[in-house]
């Protein structure tokens, strides 16, 4: 994974107070993370910067569609989404971020790469469960779900109500002893 250079913003020559960075995402960022899921990719991303005297909070605003695949029909659709993530950067002796919303950056470090953050916001603002519109109003068209609806029990339970006439003649045997 290498950092994503369009991603880095340089704090140390910013003023103290806010700044607005505003990125156009698509594909290159999840390709850069090995994250195949998004067949494309249209989002913009609002980066509100405030700068402390000791201290940096990122407020990250992503809005876009994705196109994925259906979980039940495997057929393409775009999914709109909206996320937010809001990250605090202190200064310390050493790099951590093991803490998901605080980044500890070392002393004398002038820039950050926001790539990852930009990757993590759209990725967890995506629905988990993704199902295509076209599934709950009844208008997608497919061999997949078709069969799905076969096998569905409430479709099984409607076919065995129609009476096989052979039954019929059988119960008369019965009722007949």
């Amino acid at each position: 994974m290498k950092p994503l250079k369009e991603y880095d913003i340089s704090f140390v020559g910013l003023k103290i107070g806010n700044h607005n960075f505003d990125y156009q995402v698509d594909e290159k960022i999840f390709e850069n993370y090995q994250y195949d899921e998004f067949n494309n990719v249209k989002a913009d991303v609002t980066l509100l910067l405030k700068k402390n005297a000791n201290s940096l909070e990122l407020d990250f605003q992503a809005k876009g569609t994705v196109n994925v695949l259906c979980d039940l029909s495997c057929e393409p659709y775009d999914q709109s989404f909206e996320g937010k993530f809001h990250l605090i950067v202190q200064f310390g002796e050493t790099f951590n971020d093991e803490h998901d919303e605080i980044l500890i950056l070392p002393h004398g470090e002038h820039t950050i790469n926001v790539a990852q953050y930009i990757y993590e916001t759209i990725v967890l603002s995506v629905p988990a469960k993704r199902i295509h519109p076209g599934i709950a109003d009844g208008t997608l068209q497919s061999d997949l779900l078709d069969r799905i609806r076969e096998l569905n029990p409430e479709y099984q339970t409607k076919k065995t109500n129609e009476i096989d006439p052979r039954w019929d003649k059988l119960k008369k045997i019965y009722n007949n002893k």
